[in-house]
């Protein structure tokens, strides 16, 4: 084999790890799921969403146990989902589906983790809506084993800022992430100001003290991937707490 040979052979085989490295091995779960009116798991979650059907979340939103949920840092991260080693209650084909983190899935120690105790630690386990359960399994099922894997969040349209707070604290509810869909930081900047770090406050609700009414707003957020994308002037001078700005996607 001569040296031209050679070079390109090694560098198909560096290619083909840097691509199976990003491939995401399946793992091992179980899944229930939550009777909702509305066909949602929850209107409202512990990752600060709100109405989930506005946030275009709707019925494939997901409860996650003590161990995925990781104190809210995964919030908004994507997860293909599928019903797994049971015959009689997955469905033929073991269809998957694609959920997004927005809610936690809280420990019950006063029941046994392989019965009502399923999201007790360390258990890894998904709390579903019924609408999104009825595409993997039966739904006279209560529990059933299932196959999870980390997948890229496919959103329409760029990240969603909803601005809150008063004259001496400024938060941001960020959402519609792409990418991975986990935020790990953010950044605020005023036209007066520099780069300012904001701290999280619970799920995606991130926070600061000061006071930057009347300045127009520039975001910078930072995926779990390392990727980091600012949105300059996202919000004009005249923003108003409650409202929401669409800027960049990654």
């Amino acid at each position: 084999m001569g040296a031209l040979q050679t070079t390109v052979f090694f560098l198909f085989l560096l290619k083909a790890c840097e691509i199976n490295a990003n491939i995401e091995e399946w793992k091992t779960a179980t899944a229930t799921y939550s009777k909702e009116t509305d066909g949602s798991i929850i209107t409202e979650g512990a990752c600060g969403y709100g109405d989930l059907h506005k946030t275009s979340f709707g019925k494939y939103s997901a409860g996650l146990s003590t161990i995925l949920f990781n104190r809210g840092s995964t919030c908004g991260a994507c997860y293909e989902l599928r019903c797994v080693d049971h015959i009689l209650w997955c469905l033929q084909g073991s269809p998957s589906i694609i959920l997004t983190a927005t809610d936690f899935c809280p420990p019950n120690y006063g029941l046994s983790a392989d019965y009502g105790g399923w999201c007790n630690f360390p258990k890894e386990h998904f709390e579903m809506s019924e609408a999104a359960f009825a595409e993997i399994a039966a739904s006279s099922a209560d529990i059933v084993p299932v196959q999870y894997k980390r997948v890229r969040c496919q959103r329409s349209g760029g990240l969603r800022f909803t601005l809150s707070g008063n004259s001496h604290f400024f938060q941001v509810l960020i959402t519609n992430v792409g990418l991975d869909g986990e935020v790990v930081a953010v950044k605020v900047k005023g036209s007066k100001t520099g780069w300012i770090p904001m701290a999280r406050n619970w799920g995606q609700i991130w926070q600061c003290n000061i006071n930057i009414k009347g300045q127009p707003i520039s975001l910078e957020v930072t995926a779990s991937s390392g990727r980091t994308l600012a949105s300059y002037n996202v919000a004009p001078a005249n923003w108003q707490f409650s409202q929401t700005f669409e800027g960049k996607q990654f």
